[in-house]
């Protein structure tokens, strides 16, 4: 694929090399000039997407060339060792300012914006990856960086609003990779925090009570293959540094085991947490944030995609009307309104809407009606609610399930709130496990 130009103008040498092979890594074909007449030399050659133009140059200002550059096109960063008012540069008609020293960190932003600018202004490349619905420039951008991360073995890290598509982009990764065994999902926080390890790593017979053969965990299920990890900040941290240890080694070792397992897996994590704050927080580790993050991908919510909307609710009612064997069409008085809509549920409740609207249209118009919405009181996570009649087997298990939780699968701090004794703690563990509790859901 074509790949946009960088022309670097500075005197400093290193910095010229030191910039290039920073463009390299973010897809620019880059070209380097030391002086003013090497800057118009190149420029003579051809025309460049982005400018970095150094203010003092050996045999001149490189402002003298600024406007020269922009009127072939290109988009100019000055770089200076002053700021811009210092220098007389801020009028100047130039995108950005970079100070010297510039960091390594500042000039990947720069490259990387610039770059997704190009990108999206020629067109956003192929198609959509598999399952994505929309043209948005948000998305285009979304499809190319899964079309450059998928046939490569990094570990990928989806952020991104509840109902944004996160399960989808990590299978979209997967389709894409060329990778030939399964892709297997596993959704940290719908699973026992006691139980989570088994699931993930396997467990030897007789390693716990109910243990009657051994198992084989989603690692393992996922053999050649893509495991996506959703809601990873759900997992306890303790277990966080299990599985950084595993991404390290590429090696598993079974629960009640002691051999170690290889594994050849491909890990895709999500989450609809801010990473930092969830750091922050101590729900996620920093050292695991980074492993996972070794390409961040951000989703975008739906109320920033413009018109996917109206393709998205038009995809849905298609699939509608294949289900049911009718021929359906969207009102267009709601499409107004679904372009207007905040959508806090995202493509989730888009679908939920269009189908509630379909089941309830009498002819062949169906009008999807948004509702404004109205956000819930965040609820105080230290509260138990019970309906009168709840049995007090699933209020013991579920106090004591909560309870863990509140205090990080700590089972003596849990004993001395509950006012029991630890011992009593791993009982009623051990018979909730007997009874399936991996099968139920605290929510």
């Amino acid at each position: 694929m074509e790949r946009p130009t960088l022309l670097v103008v500075d005197d400093d040498h290193e910095f010229v090399e030191a910039a290039r092979t920073y463009a390299g890594l973010c897809q620019f074909e880059a070209t380097g000039a030391h002086s003013l007449s090497g800057a118009r030399r190149a420029l003579a050659r051809g025309a460049y997407y982005l400018v970095l133009m150094d203010v003092a140059l050996p045999d001149g200002s490189g402002l003298d060339l600024i406007e020269q550059f922009r009127q072939s096109g290109s988009t100019v960063a000055v770089v200076t060792g002053s700021a811009p008012a210092q220098t007389g540069t801020a009028s100047l008609p130039a995108t950005d300012y970079l100070l010297k020293p510039l960091s390594g960190s500042r000039l990947e932003t720069l490259l990387t914006d610039a770059y997704e600018r190009w990108y999206l202004r020629t067109g956003g490349g192929a198609g959509r990856p598999p399952g994505f619905i929309g043209d948005s420039p948000a998305m285009k951008w979304v499809y190319h960086q899964i079309r450059r991360v998928a046939p490569t073995d990094a570990t990928v890290l989806i952020v991104g609003e509840s109902g944004t598509g996160k399960e989808v982009a990590a299978r979209a990764v997967h389709e894409s990779s060329g990778r030939g065994g399964p892709f297997v999902a596993v959704n940290c926080g719908a699973v026992a925090h006691e139980l989570l390890a088994s699931h993930l790593f396997g467990h030897e017979r007789g390693s716990f009570t109910g243990a009657v053969r051994q198992h084989k965990g989603h690692f393992e299920q996922a053999e050649g293959g893509t495991l996506f990890l959703d809601e990873i900040t759900e997992m306890p941290p303790s277990l966080q540094a299990h599985l950084l240890r595993v991404l390290e080694t590429r090696r598993i070792t079974r629960v009640g085991g002691y051999g170690e397992v290889a594994v050849d897996v491909r890990v895709v994590a999500a989450t609809n947490r801010d990473p930092d704050k969830a750091i922050a927080a101590g729900i996620l580790r920093e050292d695991l944030y980074f492993r996972l993050g070794e390409f961040c991908l951000s989703l975008p919510p739906l109320r920033e995609r413009g018109n996917d909307v109206l393709q998205i609710a038009q995809a849905v009612l298609h699939q509608l009307n294949e289900r049911y064997g009718e021929s359906k069409q969207l009102d267009e008085a709601c499409w107004h309104s679904l372009q207007n809509h905040a959508w806090p549920g995202n493509v989730r409740e888009l679908r939920n809407l269009v189908h509630r609207a379909y089941i309830m249209s009498s002819g062949r118009k169906v009008r999807v009606i948004c509702s404004p919405y109205q956000p819930v009181p965040a609820a105080d996570a230290s509260l138990v609610s019970f309906r009168v009649g709840t049995p007090l087997e699933v209020v013991e298990r579920e106090m004591l399930l909560r309870t863990l939780e509140h205090f990080r699968g700590d089972k003596s701090r849990t004993a001395q709130a509950l006012g029991i004794s630890v011992k009593t703690v791993y009982n009623h563990l051990t018979r909730h496990q007997d009874a399936g509790m991996e099968q139920l859901d605290p929510a």
